[in-house]
C-alpha cells in the first residue's frame, strides 16, 4: 500500500532499543487476558485468541508466558475490568496519530495521553478526526531468507485470501482484509512460515513528511512516550520517517 512500510517501522524500533521487551510482554499479556475474557481460553474456539498468540510468538514472547497469561485470565475475574479505548489526534506538523489503549481507569489514561500530545506540540482530537485517513488491514510480515521462494509465497498468500503482496528489500509484506486475516495467517503458519509480526492494524492512506527540526524531534518523542505508557497497546501514525 502506497506510503506504508510496516517493515520499516519494525527496523526503526529495533535500531532504537531492544530493552523494552518486558513492557511489550506485559502489554501482550493484557491483550491475551482481554481476549480470553471475550471469547474463552481455547484458541481453537476463539480465533481472536489464536491471532493474539501468533502476535505474541512473533514478538518472541516465551510459550510458558503465553500459557500462563491464558490460564491466569481464565481464572481471574478481575481481568474483565479492562476496556479498549481509541484516541485520535494530530502530532507536530499535522501528523495523524491513532492510539489504542486497554485500561481499567479511563480518566487516568485519557489524562496521560492528552498530557503527552500537549507536551510535544500536538492536539488530542475527537473520535473520527483522523481515522478516515487510515484503512484497517491485516498485516503479516515475513523476513526474507534463503529458504523463501518469493513467487511461491506470493501465490500461497493470494490463494489463502490476501489482498496484496509486497516484496521489499528485506521482508515480504502481506495485506489482508480484517475478516480474512485469521484465515490467511493460519494457512501460512500451517505451511511453516514464521512471522516477524502479524496483526490487524491501521494503515495510513498517505504519509506526512516533516522538514522542521523541532517537529522531527517532537514527533519521535511523542510516539516513543505514547508507546511507553502502560495502558497503550498500539500507536499508529502517518509520519514518513524514512530519509
Amino acid at each position: 500500500m502506497s506510503g506504508h512500510s510496516k517493515w520499516a517501522n519494525i527496523k526503526h524500533k529495533k535500531e532504537k532499543s531492544d530493552s523494552k521487551k518486558g513492557k511489550v510482554f506485559t502489554k501482550l499479556g493484557r491483550e491475551i487476558a482481554i481476549t480470553v475474557k471475550q471469547g474463552g481460553a481455547d484458541p481453537e474456539a476463539n480465533s481472536k485468541l489464536k491471532d493474539v498468540i501468533a502476535k505474541a510468538k512473533a514478538a518472541n514472547m516465551p510459550n510458558d508466558s503465553i500459557t500462563r497469561s491464558i490460564r491466569k485470565a481464565a481464572g481471574d475475574s478481575d481481568g474483565s475490568s479492562y476496556e479498549e479505548i481509541t484516541y485520535e489526534g494530530y502530532g507536530p506538523g499535522g501528523v495523524a496519530i491513532i492510539v489504542d489503549a486497554m485500561t481499567d481507569n479511563r480518566n487516568r489514561t485519557a489524562g496521560e495521553v492528552r498530557h503527552l500530545f500537549d507536551k510535544y506540540g500536538g492536539n488530542l482530537g475527537t473520535a473520527g478526526c483522523v481515522s478516515f485517513m487510515f484503512n484497517r488491514k491485516g498485516v503479516i510480515i515475513i523476513e526474507k531468507d534463503a529458504n523463501h521462494d518469493e513467487d511461491m509465497l506470493m501465490e500461497e498468500s493470494l490463494e489463502a485470501g490476501a489482498e496484496d503482496f509486497d516484496a521489499q528489500e528485506e521482508a515480504f509484506e502481506i495485506l489482508t482484509s480484517p475478516d480474512d486475516f485469521s484465515g490467511v495467517r493460519q494457512e501460512l503458519e500451517s505451511k511453516g512460515y514464521a512471522f516477524e509480526s502479524a496483526d490487524i492494524e491501521m494503515i495510513p492512506m498517505n504519509t506526512a513528511k516533516l522538514e522542521d527540526p523541532k517537529h522531527l524531534e517532537y514527533i519521535e518523542k511523542l510516539i516513543d512516550a505514547l508507546e511507553d505508557l502502560d495502558d497503550v497497546q498500539n500507536v499508529y501514525h502517518n509520519w514518513d520517517f524514512e530519509p
